[in-house]
């Protein structure tokens, strides 16, 4: 890694010089999420420069936290964890639960992001609640401009495809709301109905695939976590 060294032989001196350098934890939760192929964690960190995230993959290969493999379909480079990234993993997730215990629910909701949000709500999309059959859901977040207000999610066969322009499918259900109120329901801070019932939300379409939307839509995997430090301020 470029950064300064601790100078300490404490394995946490050791380990921080590995971990806590900027976007690193961030990479490894994409990769730790399944994501392996560049462009696909890349859409996990949207404000991570190409270049450094290419820099941040070969720092982990080098320290022996991953290793690239051949793509299984259409070639490419993937990059997979070794048993030292795997071993990471609890630590990745400790992380998450703790800022979603201890840090304010409206400083999280502060850094909006529609790419990361999506992206998200993408990999952890519960099909089993929708019909049997390719379902297309439309989000708009009508206070953001072009090209990040439209947004599409396309469920077929058990598998999600995340669309930025309209895929010409008929429309299941139309999603249009604030980012806030959408992201406040992925991380378990409110729920479909509330923020239906506060008007930040409006369904459109099939009203069986309206009613499961709180279902299928999966949620962050840190949502079951309440915040203990919203809990004192209440």
């Amino acid at each position: 890694m470029e950064h300064g060294s601790y100078g300490q032989f404490c394995p946490v001196a050791m380990a921080a010089e590995v971990f806590c350098t900027r976007w690193t934890a961030l990479v490894l939760r994409e990769i730790l999420c399944g994501s392996t192929r560049f462009n696909d964690i890349r859409r996990g960190v949207p404000r991570m420069s190409p270049t450094l995230l290419s820099k941040r993959l070969k720092d982990l290969k080098k320290t022996g936290i991953i290793y690239t493999r051949q793509g299984r379909q259409a070639g490419g480079v993937e990059y997979v964890l070794t048993e030292a990234g795997e071993e990471l993993r609890p630590l990745v997730m400790s992380l998450g639960i703790w800022g979603q215990r201890w840090v304010e629910s409206k400083l999280s909701l502060k850094n909006l992001d529609p790419s990361l949000l999506m992206w998200d709500m993408r990999r952890h999309l519960d099909p089993r609640p929708l019909p049997e059959k390719r379902c297309t859901i439309h989000f708009e977040y009508p206070e953001l401009e072009d090209p990040r207000r439209n947004w599409w999610l396309v469920i077929d066969k058990g598998m999600v495809d995340l669309c930025l322009v309209d895929p010409g499918h008929e429309i299941d259900l139309s999603v249009t709301g604030s980012l806030r109120a959408m992201t406040a329901i992925w991380m378990g801070l409110s729920t479909v109905d509330k923020e239906v019932d506060q008007g930040a939300l409006d369904l459109t379409g099939d009203p069986a695939i309206a009613r499961a939307m709180q279902k299928w839509l999966g949620l962050s995997p840190f949502a079951k976590e309440k915040s203990r430090i919203d809990a004192r301020a209440a």
